[in-house]
């Protein structure tokens, strides 16, 4: 796709995640059909499940748990860190002819 759009295609670019979780970007703006991009580890949390981690160091007396120490803390991640959803800003790389949702873009306004 991208070979078509110039001798020098761009390695970086910005797109949006559409209702149907198509992805149109800047420079391509035809759907890209959910399917046929990639999209990296860090975009696909899914905030139904909770991350848990899991403790047995000793150091709490639980004893419902069967033996001290034995217990597990959900963690939420903050609502920026959560899965791409429409409407969405991304940041692709264009890695040959496939395109890859690096991560959430957001604007500048939201820092401090």
């Amino acid at each position: 796709m991208m070979r078509k759009t110039g001798e020098h295609p761009l390695v970086l670019d910005f797109g949006i995640i559409n209702d149907d979780y198509s992805l149109t970007t800047n420079t391509f703006p035809k759907p890209i059909p959910k399917g046929d991009y990639s999209v990296c580890r860090a975009v696909t949390y899914d905030p139904g499940v909770p991350l848990t981690q899991s403790y047995n160091d000793g150091a709490h007396s639980q004893p419902d748990a069967g033996y001290g120490g034995a217990h597990t803390h959900d963690i939420r991640l903050p609502e920026k860190m959560y899965w791409i959803r429409p409407g969405d800003k991304v940041l692709v790389a264009w890695v040959q002819d496939e395109a890859v949702v690096v991560d959430l873009v957001y604007s500048s306004s939201r820092v401090g």
